[in-house]
């Protein structure tokens, strides 16, 4: 049904949802939405486009855009083309694969185990193959050099089992698995952005004790978050900073000096009233170079092999911004200006100004002088993108809605000038999460598209059981209005993706293997120390217990 403004005597869905979603708001967090002024759009069927961004891709034509999405529980990364939304291809990560292997061949499993912390290796010894057989991949992002994607690499997070992996895109396989040792989860994780990838930024999410040896059980005192920087091209920990609270998402800057987190349970609480008892947590902001320079003068403990800096309250290394209670997704806007911390339990957004974060770690302004703006959108921010005019888009997941709003009047509205900076709210379906603009994580943002990841679809889509498929929703953010075009089923649970121009992947995405792929190198060392010529020979090598099978295969035959 469209939404009609001129009919004051029906009650819409929206009206019913905000409603109590208010009221329950209210009573639990003590505040009061206000109206914004701006109605949602109500979406059916899209009604004619004339002028609209083209989403069709016909036969035999190539999408725009690749987006590789994570898939929670699932354990893969999943490449689709954009704005078609059909799937091209899954890379295998944290998962047994009997289509490729994955999990299985040696290959696979060397991966999956040489990364793995001693401790682990020992206790997967004796069962389950050595390896986890489960993962919770949450962010997908790509490599960048200059502030835009490289085209190198594609980092993915395995929140359950605190590791980190990353995918070649010349092959669209994962070449490296690390465990990171003096942490629990792996929840936010995001690139380096300049001048190149570098570092990946990992939050610890849950506190643990430091070092965590089965000493410490039931003293909260003595756990503590940690932030690590993994070196990208080694996927080595490079250094770690423990913290006051529990970290949730991260992001970095567009001058490789600062990396900053959001940063949940300031109380150190154990149940729910106790974490949520607080007005305010805070955005922890990490000072690249001033931890690099405690690193080289010793001003760290070594813990499990890795430099540890102690980044709590009072530390020359971090400084914290209070914000609304619990906040979630940490945002940079493609102007290299801007960071938007999204209140989840609040219905703000908190946006900092990058520019006054020298000024704050030299002590020169208090913490809560880096915020500009700070503009009441919905309720349940989550995650903001970005497009090229200035503009934002805000997932909120208690409203089933996208907020677009302009950060230029979010700012003069913290002023106190008389404008809202809303500029159009549209449903989605249902309670979003994620959303990304095309490019929007990068300084080329180029305004095209929003992708909606919806954690439910309920009503949209063919009934397929009771166990339903998520809707992952493509809006057109071309023009002045958003305007919603394809809903995308999808199985469990892509919670997160990057949308990646084509040209940067034209010219790295391989066909054919190269025979001297490093991929393949344990396989073609031990075929030498066998006498076998991979090229022609098909040989049986038995070892003691142990049988190696060489054959190649050309169509229809293959050798034996």
């Amino acid at each position: 049904m469209a939404h009609d403004d001129a009919d004051k005597s029906k009650i819409s869905r929206r009206q019913v949802v905000g409603t109590a979603a208010i009221g329950a708001a209210g009573i639990a967090g003590g505040f009061g939405l206000g109206n914004t002024g701006v109605p949602a759009t109500a979406q059916t069927r899209p009604a004619g486009r004339a002028g609209a961004q083209k989403i069709e891709v016909a036969p035999g034509e190539l999408d725009e855009y690749y987006v590789f999405f994570s898939s929670g529980q699932t354990g893969e990364v999943r490449i689709v083309g954009m704005p078609s939304m059909r799937e091209l291809m899954r890379i295998p990560v944290f998962n047994r694969c009997s289509a490729t292997g994955w999990g299985e061949t040696n290959e696979s499993l060397k991966i999956l185990t040489e990364g793995l912390t001693p401790e682990t290796r020992e206790r997967l010894k004796r069962r389950l193959n050595g390896v986890w057989q489960n993962g919770d991949c949450h962010h997908p992002h790509m490599s960048f050099t200059d502030g835009t994607y490289d085209g190198r690499y594609v980092f993915i997070n395995d929140k359950a089992n605190t590791r980190l992996a990353r995918i070649r895109t010349d092959i669209m396989k994962c070449d490296k698995i690390i465990e990171i040792p003096n942490q629990y989860t792996i929840h936010g994780m995001r690139p380096q952005k300049y001048p190149r990838t570098g570092y990946l930024f990992c939050n610890g999410e849950y506190e643990i004790p430091i070092p965590n040896d089965g000493k410490v059980l039931d003293d909260k005192s003595k756990y503590w978050s940690i932030f690590s920087a993994v070196d990208g091209d080694t996927m080595k920990v490079a250094w770690q900073v423990m913290v006051d609270g529990n970290l949730d998402n991260t992001d970095a800057d567009y001058q490789g000096k600062y990396a900053f987190s959001t940063c949940y349970n300031s109380e150190k609480g154990v149940t729910l009233a106790e974490m949520t008892a607080s007005e305010q947590d805070w955005v922890t902001i990490f000072n690249i170079k001033r931890i690099e320079d405690a690193v080289k003068k010793g001003d760290f403990k070594e813990i499990n092999g890795v430099p540890v800096i102690d980044g709590r309250h009072g530390s020359p290394y971090t400084r914290y911004v209070p914000v609304s209670n619990s906040p979630h997704g940490m945002n940079t806007a493609p102007d290299g200006i801007h960071v938007v911390a999204n209140g989840k339990l609040a219905p703000t957004v908190t946006v900092m100004d990058v520019r006054l974060f020298d000024q704050l770690f030299d002590d020169k302004i208090k913490p809560r002088d880096v915020v500009v703006a700070e503009p009441e959108l919905g309720l349940g921010p989550l995650h903001t993108g970005f497009d090229n005019k200035g503009n934002a888009y805000t997932t909120l997941f208690l409203d089933s809605q996208v907020c677009k709003w302009n950060l230029d009047l979010a700012k003069r509205a913290f002023k106190g000038e008389k404008v809202n900076p809303i500029v159009q709210k549209i449903d989605v379906h249902y309670q979003p999460g994620h959303n990304h603009a095309s490019m929007g994580e990068t300084k080329e943002a180029d305004g095209k598209w929003l992708l909606s990841l919806n954690k439910f679809s309920k009503d949209r889509f063919l009934n397929a059981g009771p166990l339903k498929p998520e809707n992952d929703q493509l809006i057109d953010i071309s023009g002045d209005k958003m305007e919603l075009v394809h809903d995308g089923p999808s199985f469990a649970e892509p919670h997160d993706a990057v949308i990646v121009h084509r040209s940067k992947l034209e010219g790295k995405v391989i066909s054919i293997w190269k025979r001297d792929d490093p991929f393949f190198a344990d396989a073609v060392k031990q075929a030498a120390a066998d006498g076998v010529v991979l090229e022609k020979d098909a040989k049986v090598i038995r070892d003691g217990k142990k049988v190696r099978v060489y054959m190649y295969s050309s169509a229809p035959a293959i050798a034996l």
